[in-house]
């Protein structure tokens, strides 16, 4: 892997960070000059102005705020996409909708330029999930699509054992296992260890395990 750490998140009701996941991050923020974040609603602007900021604060509340911080989205063409993908300290995968940010990201071919980041990059919800090797689209067509690859391991945020996607899950899980995890967990990858915080569980051949 090229990135210094990939941090794969569920989601944050709160809208803060945990002591443990903030401190992992204290740990591998140290270059703290550009945060791009990705949309994954690429054509609601408002939101995702109001989204970058909100995301930015909960970094910066823990004494981590970046000199600058941007979003990409429809406003964004290509190049600027690639100039900014390319000078961030940290990319962070927005949640919304898993397959229009990968049109956005396939649209604005960032794929290689992502892969290729030596940044930090964190992944919440629908971003997360795009950052696997396969995408558990529970929601239409119930199948998998090609994630980044970035990681190795298939997730679905926001698990709870009365979700309605749940027989989705178990079902697709007949193909691939997937790791369904609870808002404010984590799972750390850096180029020595994949390490996991907060609760998560193994989907695998239709049957769920708590890790």
């Amino acid at each position: 892997m090229n990135a210094k750490l990939l941090g794969v998140f569920s989601g944050f009701p709160t809208h803060h960070f945990t002591d443990e996941i903030a401190e992992v991050l204290r740990e591998n923020l140290g270059e703290r000059k550009c945060l791009v974040f990705i949309s994954a609603d690429p054509e609601n602007y408002t939101q995702n102005d109001d989204d970058k900021d909100g995301m930015h604060q909960m970094l910066a509340e823990r004494g981590l705020g970046f000199a600058e911080h941007h979003v990409i989205d429809r406003r964004t063409n290509a190049e600027t996409a690639s100039k900014l993908v390319q000078q961030a300290d940290c990319i962070w995968l927005m949640g919304g909708e898993v397959t229009w940010q990968m049109k956005l990201i396939q649209d604005l071919n960032l794929a290689p330029e992502i892969l290729a980041s030596h940044a930090v990059i964190l992944g919440v919800s629908a971003g997360s999930m795009n950052m696997g090797p396969y995408v558990a689209e529970v929601w239409e067509s119930k199948t998998m699509y090609k994630g980044l690859g970035l990681t190795d391991v298939i997730i679905k945020a926001h698990y709870k054992p009365d979700e309605w996607f749940v027989p989705s899950l178990k079902e697709m899980s007949m193909v691939r296992p997937i790791i369904a995890m609870e808002d404010e967990s984590a799972i750390f990858i850096n180029s020595d260890k994949t390490w996991r915080l907060g609760k998560m569980h193994k989907v695998d051949k239709g049957e769920i395990t708590s890790l």
